[in-house]
């Protein structure tokens, strides 16, 4: 905790310090997935963000409660308050109980954020385990006055909680706005106002997903689980809630509104947002069906793919970019960050065979200062990324015996390497499920090496030249040192 972080809170939209409220614990609530089909590039952007602030707080000394839900009921077709849940939808037309298709894409989620080295959250609830806590600030809301019953649905009163306090101070819109942009949709003749939302809705006979309550047998409405996880789990005021920008409204606007009308506050300090991927500067997402699924990425089996990419190249190329700009996405783009991750990946490896020299001749001392620099100024981790790129070059030159590197210096540069570029930033080497054929591999390649090396001892050219052409011939890249000869894979 000795290095100030600067974070960037929507709420007063300026970057703000960093105070928990009850230090050195923080409590952290970043919503989920929805979990009705396979996660996609769009879920990966906040899970890698606030993978990022959860690995950057917990070094700087902080106990982290990281609470990150899983929506497996209630969130209805287009965000709205009407139309098939869209859990419930994926189960009727795959014939499926509605948990079956949940804890598919459930456990499909996690399989995706493993690979992209995602750490799990400190606890995941799932909404539908936690009807009563929602029931509850449903009642809360009825009894303080801001909602009311309409044939067995309860709904939020906007009107009434603007006229007493502020609906929109999060999006920075006015009611009148929301009015004016609110969709007329079939069944909203049940509300006082066309802006006002559901906090329980009255299942139809035909509605999978439901449960008795107060008003009817029924199920919640979207907004209501965060709220009511968030509080059950982290306590009636916690630091960080982080999502999507796309979540601003109504999503989280609403959890505000939940949460002052129930309990006459904010429960949140600091809310943070990542901004889209895009694909021809569309926001790529499920409803929008312009979606690439990780797996698709991983496997390359899409149209608009020309390659498969590892998760780690995933991974950097959202990290090449701040996690409060939009990033396109494009095939150029994901090759470009697929080449910049292995010369980071290239120049660790050579720092572990890098022979310390009694002197320096390139300065790596301020290094650590300049990532934590970055990283203090709200994540900035394209730029802490480009001062490993700068450590990578003078890595390169010690290897290439240009440049020396005294054996504290060698240290402190290996140290700032693996925090940084490792432990913060969350890479690792490629393709860790198939470590024992790439070991295995490797070792075939060495031998030849070795082969090489004894041709060229005992001067026959000719062997060392066929080995050396075959091997480019491959793919290899050989490069001779006065160490002996290493070599690399060019894909």
């Amino acid at each position: 905790m000795t290095q100030p972080l600067i974070i960037y809170n929507t709420l007063h939209r300026q970057k703000e310090l960093f105070v928990p409220l009850h230090a050195p614990h923080v409590g952290m609530y970043v919503c989920g997935p929805t979990v009705y089909g396979d996660p996609h590039l769009g879920h990966t952007r906040p899970a890698i963000t606030f993978d990022i602030l959860f690995r950057y707080l917990k070094h700087q000394g902080y106990k982290v409660r990281y609470v990150r839900n899983i929506t497996d009921v209630g969130h209805l077709e287009h965000d709205a308050d009407e139309g098939e849940d869209k859990i419930a939808k994926k189960a009727r037309l795959e014939q499926l109980e509605p948990m079956e298709v949940a804890q598919y894409y459930t456990n499909r989620y996690h399989k995706a954020m493993e690979a992209l080295n995602v750490l799990p959250p400190s606890i995941e609830p799932h909404a539908s385990g936690h009807i009563i806590e929602q029931e509850q600030l449903v009642k809360e809301i009825l009894d303080n006055g801001f909602a009311y019953e309409s044939q067995g649905s309860v709904y939020f009163d906007v009107a009434k909680y603007n006229a007493k306090h502020h609906y929109g101070k999060l999006s920075g819109r006015n009611l009148e706005d929301v009015l004016n942009t609110t969709r007329e949709l079939d069944g909203q003749e049940e509300k006082h106002n066309p802006a006002d939302f559901a906090l329980w809705k009255k299942a139809q006979p035909e509605h999978i997903m439901r449960w008795p309550s107060l008003w009817s047998d029924g199920f919640p409405g979207w907004h209501c689980e965060c709220t009511a996880m968030g509080r059950k789990y982290l306590g009636s005021h916690f630091d960080i809630h982080g999502g999507g920008m796309d979540l601003v409204f109504p999503h989280h606007e609403c959890e505000i509104a939940q949460s002052v009308a129930s309990q006459g506050d904010d429960m949140v300090k600091y809310w943070m947002h990542n901004n889209m991927i895009t694909i021809n500067g569309q926001k790529m997402g499920k409803s929008l069906g312009n979606f690439i699924t990780l797996e698709q990425f991983f496997t390359g089996q899409h149209p608009l793919l020309t390659q498969a990419y590892t998760p780690m190249t995933i991974r950097f190329f959202i990290l090449q970019a701040h996690y409060r700009s939009t990033v396109d996405f494009s095939n150029e783009a994901l090759q470009a960050a697929e080449k910049g991750l292995a010369r980071l990946l290239d120049a660790a490896r050579a720092l572990e065979k890098i022979t310390p020299a009694a002197t320096s001749t390139i300065q790596v001392g301020d290094l650590r200062q300049k990532c934590y620099d970055a990283m203090n100024d709200d994540l900035n981790t394209p730029i802490v990324i480009a001062h490993l790129f700068d450590a990578a070059k003078s890595i390169n030159s010690v290897a290439a015996g240009k440049e020396t590197l005294t054996e504290a210096d060698l240290k402190e540069l290996s140290e700032t390497f693996q925090l940084f570029c490792f432990d913060l930033l969350g890479l690792t080497g490629e393709a860790a499920s198939n470590a024992g054929r790439e070991e295995a591999f490797g070792r075939a390649v060495d031998m030849l090496l070795e082969e090489r090396a004894k041709a060229k001892a005992n001067k026959d050219w000719a062997t060392s030249d066929k080995i050396r052409n075959e091997l480019t011939a491959l793919g290899f890249e050989i490069k001779d040192g006065k160490n002996g000869s290493e070599w690399k894979l060019n894909k």
